[in-house]
């Protein structure tokens, strides 16, 4: 598929990610679909566009035209079925979870058009295991996507075994017009690029701080003054959501067994405490009107 015949594009998950990506497509003119199966989640997408857009608009960075146009583009179902009915390319963002995604990507196949790519925006899962439940896997591949998505520039398009190189070429270039800087993994591996790198520095921050070596905040400052990253990883873990964090290293435990993939008991205890970091109000910080 060229990406001149990408009209139409549907989101499937309306939560940080998803309604982030969702309003992202809108701005650069494509017809999008955000769906998800909870109303209350879509309410709060609903609520994030509603506030953002005049906030642009007031801050110089969007004129009025723009806003209302990406409003117009932009249309929030529950309904899978209606939504998938028109759509070209498709963005699954759903939770971290294999058994989720497989079985979004079984209706997806289902019941979006025949021509209609699939994309995962998964932070770790390759898109094969995703693609084997398909009738399409040469149609289906990585497009992953960073917190924030309408802020950060990169997007990891990974080409796995199954991916065609029209698929991967249609990805890349979707992208790029969506005001991003992509970049294409020519085989599949876990972690991509990003993640690989950043999981050994979460790593070893996490084992710095459950043998007592330091504080969350002294190894931050650290990573930022000393590295020249713009925020810490228990920060960043905050930002991201600890329960990702604590879900991705339980499915990589699953499937390895190694113990060594379990996650720090540092995530286990804010995980079963519900300190999920911003979006609960706690995780390493505490966060108080959105500080």
């Amino acid at each position: 598929m060229d990406v001149n015949q990408i009209k139409r594009i549907l989101v499937v998950g309306a939560g940080n990610m998803g309604h982030q990506i969702s309003l992202a497509c809108a701005l650069a003119g494509f017809k999008t679909n955000c769906c998800d199966s909870s109303k209350t989640q879509l309410k709060k997408a609903e609520a994030f566009v509603q506030s953002y857009l005049p906030g642009r608009v007031a801050k110089g960075k969007l004129t009025e035209e723009a806003a209302k146009a990406a409003a117009k583009n932009l249309r929030f179902y529950s309904n899978l079925e209606e939504a998938a009915a028109e759509a070209d390319f498709v963005i699954e963002a759903v939770t971290e979870k294999l058994d989720l995604k497989r079985e979004v990507f079984k209706q997806l196949d289902r019941l979006c058009p025949k021509h209609a790519i699939l994309a995962t925006n998964s932070s770790f899962f390759v898109s094969s295991l995703l693609a084997r439940v398909t009738e399409r896997p040469g149609q289906v591949c990585n497009m992953h996507f960073f917190n924030p998505a309408l802020v950060m520039k990169c997007v990891e398009v990974v080409q796995g075994p199954h991916t065609s190189a029209e698929t991967a070429a249609a990805a890349m270039a979707l992208a790029k017009k969506l005001g991003k800087v992509p970049v294409l993994l020519h085989k599949e591996i876990y972690g991509f690029l990003v993640n690989r790198i950043l999981a050994r520095i979460t790593e070893e921050a996490l084992f710095l701080l459950d043998t007592g070596v330091a504080s969350a905040e002294d190894i931050d400052s650290a990573v930022v003054n000393a590295l020249g990253h713009p925020m810490g990883p228990f920060r960043l873990m905050d930002l991201t959501g600890i329960d990702l964090s604590y879900h991705i290293s339980m499915e990589r435990y699953r499937r390895t067994g190694d113990p060594k993939d379990k996650p720090s008991p540092t995530v286990v205890e804010k995980y079963v405490k519900g300190e999920w970091g911003r979006k609960t109000g706690r995780g390493f910080y505490r966060y108080d009107d959105d500080k």
